[in-house]
């Protein structure tokens, strides 16, 4: 993983995103919004603990992780979720659990021209391909 670090992406395609909202019970304007905006994730680490930033007209998110540790986070619409962020090769698997007990699945597969992100609720999947920035 530490060879994509530091690396920028910026979102170029977005399939079935407003149903992912949807189902996780995000409401119309916010999925308006979200559907319009094309963030920048990057990866870094300070030590032992991973830092994931998406940033964008919209809303600036910083995860900071460390893998198979659960944490408190926050959706970028604001729901509380329990988190567990796990990395296997090239892929980080992020596991959230909301307060209603909800349960999305986030997989980041990180290569060296895009990031391939796949977000599963219930029989919802969504994907969404960040290209590298120059």
């Amino acid at each position: 993983m530490n060879r994509f670090l530091g690396l920028k992406y910026k979102l170029e395609s977005s399939d079935n995103f407003d149903n992912y909202m949807k189902a996780m019970g995000v409401g119309l304007m916010t999925r308006k919004v979200g559907a319009t905006v094309s963030p920048v994730v990057e990866l870094k680490k300070e030590g032992d603990t991973y830092v994931l930033t998406s940033t964008s007209t919209f809303k600036n998110m910083t995860t900071k992780f460390q893998p198979g540790v659960e944490f408190d986070d926050e959706t970028a619409d604001g729901r509380k979720v329990k988190s567990i962020i796990t990395i296997a090769g090239d892929t980080i698997t992020e596991v959230q659990t909301d307060q209603n007990g909800k349960v999305s699945t986030i997989e980041r597969t990180f290569s060296d021209q895009e990031i391939k992100m796949v977000l599963k609720v219930d029989d919802v999947i969504c994907t969404r391909v960040y290209k590298l920035q120059g």
